[in-house]
């Protein structure tokens, strides 16, 4: 099974203070003992909320709202994508994070069985072309920014509400053309946060709660991993997404987070930063 550690914001964070040596050194070696075990699928440090932007669309309405926000507890500062055989091998995953302070959610993954196959599906649809997609990784072009797009819950997602066929075929399309305009490089949907758990740090101590979550509104339902040669790029195609989205959800309406990721070149050169650049090119040293 697949599982999101969601990383929530601390103050540091959100105020652009870079993590020092040590916690890189540290969080290398964590990573290197996730890629040993087989377990490391991917990671990746969100830059902080006051670079990002949130777009709402309801009845034909887009609202759109530049960052910072204020919520600081339930924004999302980085994740790792791990393979697991459980929720509870997951947990433990998460509590060997060499943090002091914060918290992880801890989410699995929707995987393309889990989606009960419709009698109207047709050959070459939505589903085979998300396995298409999965399976080719696309290209990164040069010039452009990384970018995620965070799709908030509703009580819809939370409850395990299954999006119809329709809404499924028409998302197809759209990411689709996504691809075939360089723009989508990954996507998932998250499970709703009664299947996951979070874990608290404090000091030495670890501290799981399991799901659900009370606020809805700022859970994360889904992702997609994208790239953009400007943020003016990026605001068009995540008001594309929401308006395509919107259909499909509670009410007809979808909020979406678009934030930049960190690159390699945003920190300075250091001996962890060269083990995490080795560990994503796969290089041994």
């Amino acid at each position: 099974m697949r599982f999101m550690l969601l990383v929530k914001a601390t103050r540091d964070f959100e105020e652009g203070i870079l993590p020092d040596e040590k916690m890189l050194s540290e969080m290398a070696t964590y990573t290197e003992e996730l890629v040993k075990a087989g377990a490391k699928v991917g990671c990746e440090r969100l830059q902080p909320s006051s670079m990002g932007t949130r777009v709402h669309y309801a009845k034909g309405k887009f609202t759109v709202t530049d960052g910072p926000f204020t919520e600081t507890k339930e924004l999302i500062a980085g994740f790792s994508m791990i393979e697991a055989k459980s929720l509870e091998e997951a947990i433990e995953w998460a509590k060997r994070i060499p943090f002091e302070d914060g918290e992880v959610e801890i989410r699995p993954l929707f995987e393309l069985a889990d989606f009960p196959v419709d009698p109207a599906e047709q050959p070459d649809g939505w589903r085979d072309k998300e396995e298409q997609f999965r399976a080719t990784a696309p290209a990164r072009k040069p010039g452009t920014v990384r970018y995620i797009g965070l799709v908030k819950a509703d009580r819809n997602t939370e409850a395990g509400v299954m999006p119809d066929e329709k809404f499924l075929s028409d998302m197809g399309a759209f990411m689709e053309e996504g691809m075939r305009a360089g723009v989508f490089l990954s996507g998932e949907g998250l499970q709703p946060s009664s299947k996951g758990a979070r874990v608290r740090f404090s000091g030495t101590q670890r501290l799981v709660t399991d799901g659900p979550f009370i606020e809805a509104k700022e859970l994360i339902a889904g992702y997609a991993i994208l790239q953009f040669t400007s943020p003016a790029e990026a605001l068009e195609w995540t008001k594309r997404f929401v308006q395509v989205d919107a259909p499909g959800r509670l009410n007809g309406e979808c909020e979406c987070e678009i934030r930049p990721l960190f690159e390699f070149e945003n920190f300075g050169s250091s001996e962890a930063i060269e083990r995490f650049r080795n560990l994503k090119t796969g290089t041994k040293k």
